[in-house]
Parts: structure tokens; C-alpha cells; sequence
């Protein structure tokens, strides 16, 4: 029942708490399909973020494939993905713990180790793992050395002969992904070197049985991306080279010809092996997730090569598409619905095999985003308007007192070549429940809107960003949304780095923030960080270290004086992304001037909490934070209030 008197914004009582955020929670990842049964990953703060895999036998039977502790996660490019894959009921996967690769066999009384134990501690690792048709098995392999040096990492496409034996397909270029084995012995696989990303210029290569290579796409301004093989000796992948990741087709001897453009994104940006957003089906057809304002939408592209929608009412975000008989499995999700595993016909009927958790929420307590473009400094890029989410406040039995404004958070999210998924995340609506505006902002650099809006970070992160999450800020303020005095910025990783510096270098727009293992020393990131990020910046800032200068008025760190903003920090120990050391200098240095500030490290944690009662910590700590720096009351008990040094 709705309250009888108005209750201030920020504490309306909610059943959203952090217990409901992590209860029973877990993150979907790659589906497969072997024979009649369908297998999925799932992510579990509950087991300490282990990602558990789950088999559906034919009979609709749900078991766990790989019991506990066993825990099949790859730290390849340390984002991982494409950790297991399954054939004939025999699962090969990655076990994070020691990264050597496994096999489990149906009769096996457990997973019996294949790669031989390495001299350093997870020195040796395997990710996106594909069955060869002669039993082997083909892998990126990725060596580190004693050194610990990024430039000393070594990546690889390898052929494992069912005892282990490995076979180099593939070495010389910085980075290698999708080995994918073709038809008379041809061999295609993505590759790119240093300073580009994938998303910046990785190129599709096919090696012919005669050792003969040929570069099908991709290159300097252009990214392939994953590349199948049909049956009828035809690559199809994605690429950008219309402004968008489309559909193409390469016929061997000949070239490469687009064969499907909807004006919107089908592929996104590889920041983990074995993503599908395209499917190839029998009888010539193919199934390809096309993006858009609206979410994503199955398209069909028919032997003939005409083009249809599949209309599936209630699913907008669709991710892993897997070809399941006539139609497609994939994990699918909506604002108004947590990922699923949901096997779909092309006549656009759905069948559910793994649900969302029952929350036991009426849909009343979910803010539905609403897509919102506003206007932006220009700064040279060509565009001048960025795009967000935003979420109001929804609480079925609250009100606020008449003529009062919610305050807002601003969310950035990480990457930064990424974008928000439009799914429903219980940490935002644990927010909204509570009387908050929140506004995800895909600020240019973000996917989803093609390369041009893409690019437009290059060479400027930490101007065009920022630019982005203040002129939203001000948009929703200047038209009465939300209460300017209260507008808060978080994110995580480089959204966290958006926001130290929206802090230091913007500051008097926001009144709070919250940093999540977030970035503030550039020169840092880009002088000790992994393989795969130690170049990423030479493109977003500038070359390393010729640009040193420019790291340097860009960095939140070298900045602090201008912070007078109250500051909630968030941090793994374990962080290799992100060290723990940026976070602490930031907090000394609000220490030393006396900014109201709270400091949160987790032990155990690497970039991005997993285990349950981290992420608790980390939600109800930065509700805390906000409740004491603005002053409203917390809305129930069981909340740990965040200690704020003053």
C-alpha cells in the first residue's frame, strides 16, 4: 500500500536491498549446443563469483555440469571469456585457479588436467577453445614470462592433441583470437598488433591447406570480428567498414561482399573471446542480433538472400546466439527482465530453459529507461550530441514531498569502448526504488552507434566524456528533473576514471561521487598494466611516453587540488587492471585536505567484485556515503553505514 505521507527522496522504502541484489544472483554467459543438450555459464557471487556450468539435457533435466569448486574462467587478455567448450559430452574448459585446461569425459569421476602445470603460477592460459574435427582442440595460448613484463607475453593459436600436445598454428602478431578450422583444411583466426585495439583494426586472415595467407578484412580503420565458416566453404563475419559492424561474406578466390546492413550494430567491441551476435542455420539461413534505439531485434537473411524480422515480444537485448535445429538459443534479457537462456524459433515463439531468478517484485517497482539525446560541445569530433538511459524514480507505495526534486547519478560506464546494456540491473533499480533519477550515459566513445561516434574519443578521453556526462547532468537539471545540489557521479574502471576526473578537472557540477576501482593516474595505466591495455591509451590520450604531458593534465591524480568534492572509493586488492595504489593516492590526497571521503578495499578482489558480500558492501556502502553527505535518512535497517572521514 502506498505510504500515507510523503517520504523525502532518497528514502522511500523499498524491498530492493543488496541481500535481493546478490540472492540467488547469476550472470549468464556463453551458450553451447551439443547434441540434444543445452550448456550455459553462469557467474555466482554466492560462490564467490565462481562461473559454475549448467547442462539441459533434452528431457528438460537442469544440472550442474562442473561441480563446485571447479571454476571455468581464462584470465587470457584478463577479461577472458570462451573458457570451455563442449563436444560428444566431453567438456574441455580453463580452471581459473592454476589457467591450465581440463577435461572432463562422461564416466570420468572428475576433470582430469591436460596442459602440463607451468614454471610460474598461471603463467600459461587458454581461451577461446574450438573442437577440431580430428578430436584436437584449437586455443589461444597466452605465455607469461618470470619478468612479469606486458611486452614479454606471448600469444598463440595452438593445436591440443587430446594428451595435451601442443601444436603452434599461429605466433608473431601482438594479439591472436577466433581460431576457427574451415573446410579442406583452411584455418581463418582475428589478429592485431600494438597500439590498436581489436575494435580499432584487427584483421580476419585465412591460411589455405598450402599455407597460403590471405587478409580478408580489417586493418588500419576497419575491425573483423567473428568469423564462422558455412558449410559450403563460405567466411562470414562482421566488419565496420560501412560505418557499422554489418554482415559479410568472403568466397575463397574471390573477395568479400556485404550481405546484411540495417543501419545499426550487429557485432560490438571484443572485450572477451567468443561473443555471437550471428548464427548460421541449416539450409542456407543465417540469424544475425541487429541493435537499435529500441534493442535488439532478430534478423533472418534467407538462403535467397532477402531479409526479415523475427519478431520476439519482450526480449530487447539478445547476446550468444547458438544454433539450436531450426532456430537459435541465446541468453536474452529486457528492462523489464534479468537475463534468460531462451531458445527461440524463426516464427518468433520463445521457450524459456533457464529463468530469471523470481524476484518476487510486481513490475511497478522497475524504472523503464527512457532513451534520452541532448546536445554536447562539438570539440572538433563532428558530433554534437551524446546519447543516455535514464531511469526515474518508481516506488509503487512512496511519494515525495510536493515540489521536491530526486537526486540524480550520473552513471558512467567502464571501458571505455563500451556501452550500457538495456537490461534490468537490480543495482540501478535498488537506487530508483529509493527516490533517485539515474542516467547511464553512452557519452562518445560508446558502441553501439557506429564507428564515426566511436572514434570520437580518440585522442580524447577526459575532454569529450566529460563534456558528455556534465552536459547530461545539466540537461536533466536545467529541465527540472532533478535536484541540482544533489547530482552524484559513479562508475567502475575507466567510468570510474570519467568520474575522478569529472571531480578534479569539471568540478562544481556534481556535489558527490563514487569511484569503483577507477582509473586516476593515466601515466600509471599506461606504464604498468597488462598486454592487452598497455597500448590502449597511445589512441584515447596520447602516444606513451611522448604524450606524457598531456597524461598528466588528464590525470585526476595531478589534479587534486581542484577536489573538494566528497568522494566514495571502492577497490580490489587483487586489481592488475587497476592497482590498488591509484585508488589509495587518491584517498591520501583527500585525507590530506580534509574532503569528506570513504575508503573501501576488498580482499580477494580483482577488477570488478564477485563475490557476494563485496558487492553488498560496495552497494549499501556508497547508499551510506550518499545519505550522510547529503542528509537524508537511510530507508531500513540492516544497512552497514560506510565510515565518512571527514
Amino acid at each position: 500500500m502506498p505510504t500515507s505521507s510523503p517520504v523525502p527522496y532518497g528514502s522511500w522504502p523499498t524491498p530492493i536491498t543488496s541481500a535481493l541484489v546478490v540472492r540467488a544472483a547469476a550472470r549468464l554467459g556463453e551458450v553451447a549446443v551439443d547434441g540434444g543438450d543445452v550448456w550455459w555459464s553462469e557467474s555466482r557471487p554466492g560462490e564467490g563469483g565462481r562461473s559454475a556450468l549448467v547442462r539441459r539435457s533434452a528431457d528438460g533435466t537442469t544440472t550442474d555440469a562442473l561441480p563446485s569448486p571447479w571454476n571455468a574462467r581464462t584470465r587470457v587478455h584478463e577479461y577472458g571469456g570462451a573458457a570451455w567448450t563442449v563436444a560428444g559430452g566431453t567438456l574441455w574448459f580453463t580452471y581459473f585457479d592454476d589457467q591450465r585446461l581440463y577435461r572432463l569425459s562422461p564416466g570420468d569421476d572428475g576433470p582430469v588436467a591436460v596442459t602440463p602445470e607451468p614454471d610460474l603460477p598461471a603463467g600459461v592460459r587458454y581461451a577461446d577453445l574450438t573442437p577440431d574435427a580430428g578430436g584436437a582442440l584449437l586455443a589461444v595460448r597466452e605465455t607469461h614470462a618470470a619478468s612479469g613484463a606486458a611486452a614479454d607475453v606471448v600469444d598463440e593459436v595452438v593445436r591440443l592433441a587430446p594428451d595435451g600436445t601442443a601444436e603452434v598454428l599461429v605466433s608473431g602478431p601482438d594479439f591472436v583470437s577466433d581460431p576457427r578450422p574451415g573446410p579442406g583444411g583452411q584455418l581463418a583466426w582475428l589478429q592485431w598488433d600494438h597500439p590498436d585495439m581489436p575494435w580499432d583494426a584487427a584483421q580476419l586472415v585465412v591460411r589455405a591447406a598450402d599455407g597460403t595467407e590471405t587478409v580478408v578484412a580489417g586493418g588500419p580503420g576497419e575491425s573483423a570480428v567473428q568469423p564462422t565458416w558455412a558449410d559450403d566453404g563460405t567466411l562470414w563475419f562482421c566488419c565496420d567498414r560501412t560505418d557499422v559492424w554489418s554482415l559479410w561474406r568472403w568466397r575463397p578466390g574471390g573477395g568479400a561482399e556485404l550481405v546484411l546492413d540495417t543501419g545499426t550494430e550487429i557485432a560490438g567491441p571484443q572485450w572477451v573471446f567468443g561473443a555471437r551476435r550471428f548464427v548460421l542455420l541449416p539450409g542456407g539461413r543465417v540469424v544475425a542480433a541487429a541493435g537499435g534505439e529500441g534493442g535488439d531485434r532478430l534478423v533472418v537473411v534467407e538462403a535467397d538472400g532477402t531479409t526479415r524480422e523475427v519478431p520476439l515480444p519482450g526480449w530487447t537485448a539478445l547476446r550468444y546466439l547458438t544454433a539450436h535445429g531450426d532456430g537459435v538459443v541465446c541468453v536474452a534479457g529486457s528492462p523489464a527482465s534479468e537475463p534468460v537462456v531462451l531458445r527461440a524459433d524463426l516464427s518468433g515463439r520463445g521457450e524459456v530453459l533457464r529463468p530469471a531468478r523470481d524476484l518476487g517484485l510486481d513490475p511497478a517497482w522497475f524504472s523503464a529507461p527512457q532513451h534520452l539525446t541532448f546536445p554536447t560541445e562539438e570539440r572538433g569530433t563532428g558530433i554534437a550530441e551524446a546519447h543516455a538511459a535514464v531511469y526515474p524514480p518508481a516506488n509503487p507505495e512512496a511519494r515525495a514531498p510536493e515540489g521536491d526534486l530526486p537526486p540524480l547519478i550520473v552513471m558512467v560506464h567502464g571501458g571505455p569502448t563500451s556501452a550500457h546494456p538495456r537490461v534490468l540491473d537490480l543495482e540501478i533499480q535498488y537506487f530508483t526504488s529509493r527516490g533517485f533519477c539515474v542516467a547511464h550515459v553512452d557519452y562518445r566513445g560508446s558502441t553501439g552507434y557506429g564507428r564515426r561516434y566511436r572514434d570520437a574519443l580518440q585522442g580524447r578521453w577526459g575532454v569529450v566524456d566529460l563534456d558528455d556526462v556534465v552536459a547530461c547532468a545539466q540537461h536533466l537539471a536545467d529541465a527540472g528533473r532533478v535536484d541540482p545540489a544533489r547530482m552524484a557521479i559513479r562508475g567502475g574502471s575507466a567510468g570510474g576514471y570519467t568520474t575522478l576526473a569529472a571531480l578534479t578537472l569539471r568540478p562544481g557540477v556534481f556535489t558527490a561521487g563514487a569511484s569503483h576501482f577507477g582509473v586516476a593516474d593515466l601515466g600509471a595505466l599506461a606504464s604498468d598494466t597488462h598486454k592487452f591495455e598497455s597500448r590502449y591509451l597511445d589512441g584515447l590520450v596520447a602516444p606513451w611516453p611522448e604524450g606524457a604531458d598531456v597524461y598528466a593534465e588528464r590525470s585526476p591524480i595531478t589534479q587534486v587540488d581542484a577536489l573538494d568534492t566528497p568522494l566514495a572509493v571502492f577497490q580490489g586488492a587483487e586489481d592488475r587492471v587497476v592497482p590498488p595504489e591509484q585508488a589509495e593516492v587518491m584517498v591520501a590526497a583527500l585525507r590530506e585536505k580534509g574532503v569528506p571521503h570513504a575508503y573501501l578495499l576488498f580482499d580477494g578482489e580483482q577488477h570488478g567484485f564477485r563475490r557476494a558480500e563485496n558487492i553488498r558492501a560496495a552497494l549499501d556502502g556508497e547508499l551510506s556515503f550518499y545519505a550522510q553527505v547529503w542528509g537524508f535518512t537511510l530507508p531500513e535497517e540492516g544497512i552497514a553505514p560506510v565510515t565518512v572521514v571527514r
